[in-house]
């Protein structure tokens, strides 16, 4: 059985790894990743919307010459990345606690090097688009807190949020597009594999591919 999420959210509060309300980092960790928390100057991926952390976990190992910071406002999904990156040493991955429309609250112009947006919710109720994590406004917030020419990525079940996402570009200063359906019959597959060259799946990934769903991705430059 899994720990409750009252024992979840107090794992957290003593977890090294996880920046939330209440603990000091939350107040002056904009513009100071690199020297308050990470301590060095590698470049800083984000992975918005992270529910458990799995491209958090899987790139932290992966590549321990970037930091990794995993975005979310659930506490007690956070904690199981939280939670592994601690067992198994992973310096170089971190836990943000909020929601993504402050994004520009906790990080400074230029400081995040590329975005990896993971099955986000599709948000699919036409009165919601604003409240897409693909919506033009959140675009410019990406944009804002990245390098000229960041990454972006976006990964999704959904073809509806795939393809107004596609639209939404078509109106951005992007480039180096590219894009796919059909993920698993591509070669931009490379992008996903973990250190030993296993596609990365979320949990609930896993649940829509046995339904037949197939999995879309993109990914540009966000200047």
């Amino acid at each position: 059985m899994g720990k409750s999420k009252l024992q979840r959210f107090a794992d957290n509060r003593l977890a090294p790894n996880v920046i939330e309300p209440g603990k000091p980092l939350y107040q002056t960790i904009r513009g100071n990743w690199h020297v308050s928390y990470f301590h060095n100057f590698n470049p800083i991926v984000l992975e918005l919307a992270c529910g458990r952390g799995e491209y958090t976990v899987a790139f932290a190992e992966k590549y321990p010459d970037k930091n990794f910071i995993g975005v979310d406002i659930k506490g007690a999904r956070i904690w199981k990345g939280s939670q592994i990156c601690l067992r198994k040493g992973l310096q170089n991955a971190a836990f943000l606690r909020i929601q993504i429309q402050q994004i520009e609250n906790f990080f400074a112009s230029g400081e995040v090097s590329e975005i990896w947006l993971i099955h986000p919710d599709p948000r699919p109720k036409e009165g919601d688009q604003r409240r897409r994590l693909t919506h033009p406004r959140f675009l410019n917030h990406y944009r804002n807190i990245g390098k000229p020419g960041m990454w972006f990525h976006l990964r999704t079940d959904n073809a509806g949020l795939f393809h107004y996402t596609l639209e939404m570009l078509q109106n951005e200063p992007i480039t180096d597009l590219a894009y796919t359906n059909n993920l698993y019959e591509s070669p931009l597959l490379a992008d996903h594999l973990d250190i030993t060259g296993q596609p990365i799946r979320t949990k609930y990934e896993e649940l829509f591919t046995l339904q037949g769903h197939t999995i879309h991705y993109l990914r540009c430059r966000l200047w």
